[in-house]
């Protein structure tokens, strides 16, 4: 993760109904090429940046929808009540403990690389994946890529 610890990340949505930002770096960030996400976006990966819902500030009123998921257990999308843009998630398995932030929502998403790919054994064949960011055909185990500092930061925020 390239940010530094001290940064502070902004976003919104396209109607700037709904703002948000978050100090620190994300503990980590998917790029994931599965078909759901490809789906879901309508593109080619969703691009989501791990984040304690706990640092997140929110201004505005965001929308919970809850929407299918692989796993069968779904995924509470938030997204402006006015534009409809999603802006995060929270998966089933940390609940609302931890955020799915869109990368492409926030005011400079070049600061948020990948740090792994996931999925790739159905991304898009003409996605080219850059040399030295980890990808995995599906999931991963994430004691394997995450740094220790985002484990336990994950561990906490889960309790």
């Amino acid at each position: 993760m390239s940010a530094p610890a001290e940064a502070i990340f902004q976003g919104r949505c396209t109607c700037r109904a709904v703002r948000y930002s978050f100090l620190g770096p994300p503990l980590f960030v998917h790029c994931c090429h599965c078909r759901w996400c490809q789906r879901e976006t309508g593109t080619a990966f969703a691009l989501n940046a791990l984040i304690e819902t706990q640092r997140l500030t929110v201004s505005g009123q965001p929308q919970m929808i809850h929407t299918p998921s692989l796993s069968g257990k779904g995924q509470q999308v938030l997204r402006c009540p006015e534009c409809r843009i999603a802006l995060w998630s929270h998966y089933a398995g940390a609940g609302d403990k931890l955020s799915f932030v869109r990368v492409g929502t926030l005011e400079d998403p070049d600061r948020c690389p990948p740090d792994i790919h996931i999925f790739t054994e159905s991304k898009q064949p003409w996605v080219v994946l850059p040399m030295g960011t980890p990808s995995v055909p599906q999931f991963y185990d994430r004691k394997q890529y995450w740094p220790a500092a985002s484990l336990e930061r994950r561990r906490a925020a889960l309790g």
